[in-house]
């Protein structure tokens, strides 16, 4: 599969509609205190649109700390690092994978956009200086689903599934995809380990075949020889 076009024709479609999704999210809904939630847009019962600011990662952990905000700038450059590294060795080497790969791309790059721009559109913080305001950075996360089960694993959650974005569901499909890449690679070198087992039976059968016909061989010209030794015995005989 061709990264190049996985990347045209997946990853940036996915990171343009992260993007475009925020951005009518920071535009459309007022700016809310940290931790706090405005307006709220519900679709159905079950879902809902809402806006919230997350200086953390997933499910919003480490949102509201002071250390989260420099933490979590720095982590999807050291991501896109071990990726890089990772392609090189040939990790990324099946279909799943290399889909993944491009999930991923999307997932921290519309993530880390976040991190670099939306600090500077806080009201707040205009007058503040420009390391402050980058400092200030936080991902939006917009959608809000209602899953059955969820309130006995979380009570104070209401059965509320932590708010989310584009971007994260493209990781967390990325990482569904990299789970079955390791089972198809896991099947797949079982596989070979099998074909190789065969084929070492295969060569012992063959050489075992070849030493039978030689020594069969051997035996029919002996017996030959043989006979025709008894057949000139039976002549001096006679």
């Amino acid at each position: 599969m061709n990264l190049k076009k996985l990347l045209l024709y997946l990853t940036l479609p996915l990171y343009i509609l992260d993007q475009v999704s925020k951005w009518w999210i920071v535009l459309q809904f007022p700016e809310e205190p940290l931790g706090q939630y405005g307006r709220v847009i519900e679709l159905a019962p079950w879902f809902e649109i809402i806006r919230v600011h997350n200086q953390g990662v997933a499910f919003g952990m480490g949102n509201g700390t002071s250390w989260a905000p420099i933490v979590f700038f720095f982590i999807p450059m050291l991501a896109l690092v071990m990726l890089r590294v990772f392609w090189k060795k040939g990790v990324f080497n099946n279909r799943p994978a290399i889909v993944a790969l491009a999930l991923l791309l999307a997932g921290i790059f519309g993530n880390f956009t976040d991190r670099l721009l939306q600090g500077f559109q806080l009201e707040a913080y205009k007058q503040e200086s420009f390391w402050t305001r980058l400092s200030e950075g936080y991902v939006v996360d917009f959608i809000s689903i209602k899953l059955p089960g969820y309130q006995m694993l979380s009570p104070s959650s209401g059965g509320w599934w932590p708010t989310f974005n584009v971007a994260d569901s493209c990781v967390c499909v990325a990482a569904c995809l990299l789970f079955l890449s390791g089972i198809l690679e896991e099947k797949k070198q079982k596989r070979l380990r099998n074909e190789e087992k065969w084929s070492d039976s295969w060569r012992v059968i063959t050489m075992l075949s070849q030493g039978l016909k030689c020594l069969t061989r051997q035996m029919m010209a002996a017996n030959g020889s043989f006979m025709h030794r008894i057949s000139g015995w039976i002549d001096d005989v006679g």
